[in-house]
């Protein structure tokens, strides 16, 4: 399997393979590549629509540039906590920001969660998050405070009376939750216009299988997060507690 940066060549068979229709699981196939590696070089550059690969081999050569240009000495070699291999963790990093931007998040916001979610932490405070993003403050704010509408990270005053931006299991809990309630208030407003339309009519017929397809949706998402919330969630353990 071919190793390091995508080549031109390559970009030119992502094009050709987008153009085709192809998912981006059988473009990767073709390559030898991971998937990830293809959905974030199309995220990363225009879209599925707008990718060009003259284009995006110009944006990568560009971003290396200035990469070499603005990394502290030493940046490249830094040691990552547990042994870890710093480029491989820089890989993911960007990948989960795809996955993420793919689900509707945007850009700054899916770099955000994706740094906090890597984090052994769990949580960073605002200026953690512009030194290890590399973006403004203003950037930071704007992303956390849309993340904690969205009941994505919570925020929490440290010892020092700083707020940290946290994620964790009960965040993903709330977050399913939320997005369930939100669910069913659709299938509610649906219902609504069933006795409005007329229950006979085609439109409401229509209104009546969306309330109740949401309404198995929504009941279903509910279980299925209290069930984990109970049996999937690993807790530290006495031992795990006492050495921290």
């Amino acid at each position: 399997m071919p190793g390091g940066r995508l080549t031109q060549a390559e970009r030119q068979q992502i094009a050709l393979g987008l153009a085709d229709g192809l998912a981006y699981a059988e473009i990767a196939r073709r390559l030898e590549r991971p998937t990830s590696t293809v959905t974030r070089e199309v995220m990363r550059n225009g879209g599925p629509t707008g990718y060009r690969a003259d284009l995006a081999q110009r944006a990568t050569e560009r971003r290396a540039h200035r990469r070499r240009q603005t990394a502290p000495k030493g940046s490249g070699t830094a040691p990552q906590p547990n042994g870890r291999d710093t480029e491989a963790v820089r890989a993911f990093e960007e990948a989960l920001t795809t996955v993420f931007m793919q689900s509707g998040t945007p850009k700054m916001m899916a770099r955000v969660m994706a740094c906090l979610c890597i984090s052994d932490s769990g949580s960073l405070t605002a200026s953690e998050l512009v030194r290890r993003l590399r973006v403004s403050p203003a950037s930071v704010s704007k992303a956390v405070s849309f993340l904690e509408s969205q009941g994505l990270i919570r925020r929490e005053r440290d010892e020092r009376r700083r707020d940290r931006y946290v994620v964790d299991d009960d965040v993903w809990y709330q977050s399913m939750i939320a997005s369930a309630r939100g669910t069913a208030q659709i299938a509610a407003t649906a219902r609504e216009g069933v006795g409005i339309l007329g229950p006979d009519t085609p439109a409401a017929v229509r209104l009546e299988n969306i309330a109740r397809f949401l309404d198995f949706i929504t009941e279903s998402i509910t279980t299925a997060a209290n069930q984990a919330r109970g049996i999937l969630t690993t807790r530290p353990t006495p031992a795990d507690a006492e050495g921290e």
